[in-house]
């Protein structure tokens, strides 16, 4: 079976974290994993949702937007319709819940940390790109925040990174790109920590039913492939939660 783009199954795309991308927010990369390119932002708030007050414990949340021409044809914003379209609402809380995985709440004390995070070029695995780019945005927000004196200890427990794996022509491969994705008879997404743990686990069977055997082979690439992005998130982060 040969990829569009010549890999093996079981190979990634090239992966480039970039820190400190923007000079304002707290926090900030521009990840690239292939063509797809992500800026994931994290802005600290000294204050909580109203069902957090007085409790002491901390709240990390996250947006995701595709800009207008990050893909082929060009994709009218949200704020045209007044409200988020229901892919990008779905990924958003997903990439919200996948951080907050990861997050010692008590420690982080009672203020907020939202992570944005804006597509510039879509080439599949956006939301993918999003969580492991988002992780190390928030890492440094919460560095930042102790350099400063303003937390104690670090909140984050361990890294949290995602992947897509799917069967393409009858083949299990991991890390699809947009040519792979649109034609794969299954698409999964699945997010982890870098302690093995899974947080969470998307798989559809698109043109078909698919095996046990089969969901066995995607979570084993899937776990090669994000061992692979805590190692690139490590270059920054230092290993989490160790």
């Amino acid at each position: 079976m040969q990829r569009p783009d010549g890999r093996t199954p079981g190979a990634m795309r090239s992966v480039k974290i970039t820190p400190n991308y923007t000079m304002h927010a707290e926090g900030s990369v521009l990840i690239e994993m292939g063509n797809t390119k992500v800026i994931c932002t994290a802005s600290v708030e000294e204050s909580v949702p109203p069902f957090l007050k007085d409790t002491g414990l901390g709240w990390v949340t996250a947006e995701y937007a595709m800009l207008p021409r990050a893909t082929n044809t060009r994709k009218k914003r949200d704020i045209k319709n007044l409200k988020l379209d229901g892919r990008s609402s779905e990924i958003q809380r997903l990439i919200g819940r996948s951080l907050r995985a990861v997050v010692d709440r008590k420690a982080l004390g009672e203020r907020q940390i939202i992570v944005d995070c804006d597509v510039i070029q879509a080439d599949g695995g956006t939301r993918c790109a999003s969580i492991t780019g988002g992780f190390v945005a928030l890492w440094l927000a919460c560095n930042k925040l102790m350099e400063e004196g303003v937390i104690r200890t670090m909140p984050l427990t361990a890294q949290v990174a995602a992947v897509s794996v799917g069967i393409f022509e009858d083949e299990a491969v991991l890390d699809l790109n947009y040519a792979e994705d649109s034609h794969a008879i299954v698409d999964s997404n699945v997010v982890m920590t870098s302690k093995g743990d899974f947080i969470e686990v998307q798989g559809t069977g698109e043109g078909r039913p698919f095996t046990e055997s089969e969901l066995k082979k995607l979570l084993g690439l899937s776990k090669r492939g994000i061992s692979r992005l805590c190692k690139a998130q490590s270059k920054i982060t230092g290993d989490v939660g160790v």
